[in-house]
């Protein structure tokens, strides 16, 4: 009983204390990295949508669906199904797709990765971590468990360092265009310890482009 108490409430304080401040954080950033005239957004690994919906409520022009392994039974965007691996859409099927700290749960990141430059038209977007900082590993594996343990997302703590972005994103045949990696996730009691030098938000499109 004491183990399906303590991942609720943890659960619940994360959701009161940090998660409403870190969609409006990322909602803000990701809004502001859009290219003009986009229309159609897909958030792969998108949880309940709250993300999506408000980048949609900064950019009202834009349509956003997500794709998740198990779709919660409420969301705030329109949610789709798939095996974690493959995109069920053609190629070019929406001008941008979005992995926000979805790529270090994934089973293949690079696989993933890949998908989102085919299905993308124009630019994909990733948020993720970064381990070139002092007790990184550490540090996220902490922030992991108190998002991710009451939801049931696999917890693989698969995080990468520069270096191993740069080389998946070449792989994937994507250039990185933009980024930013001060984001204002968390207020000014936890950022020192949880946001800097942890995080990052890239744009990037296909190298053929």
């Amino acid at each position: 009983m004491l183990s399906g108490i303590i991942p609720r409430a943890t659960s619940a304080l994360h959701g009161r204390m940090i998660f409403g401040r870190r969609v409006q954080a990322l909602a803000d950033n990701i809004a502001d990295m859009l290219p003009a005239g986009v229309s159609t957004i897909l958030d792969v690994g998108c949880g309940d949508g709250s993300l999506g919906a408000a980048i949609a409520a900064r950019r009202p022009a834009v349509d956003i669906m997500g794709v998740e392994i198990r779709a919660r039974p409420h969301t705030s965007i329109p949610v789709t199904e798939f095996d974690g691996r493959q995109l069920p859409f053609p190629e070019g099927a929406f001008d941008v797709v979005m992995l926000v700290d979805v790529l270090h749960h994934a089973e293949d990141p690079g696989i993933l990765i890949a998908e989102a430059g085919r299905v993308a038209a124009r630019a994909v977007i990733i948020k993720d971590h970064l381990t070139d900082a002092w007790l990184s590993h550490e540090r996220l594996r902490m922030m992991d468990w108190v998002g991710n343990i009451g939801h049931g997302v696999p917890l693989r703590y698969a995080y990468w360092s520069q270096q191993q972005w740069t080389d998946a994103f070449r792989t994937a045949g994507l250039r990185e265009v933009e980024r930013r990696e001060k984001l204002g996730l968390y207020g000014p009691m936890l950022r020192a310890l949880f946001e800097r030098r942890l995080h990052f938000v890239s744009r990037l499109i296909s190298e053929s482009a």
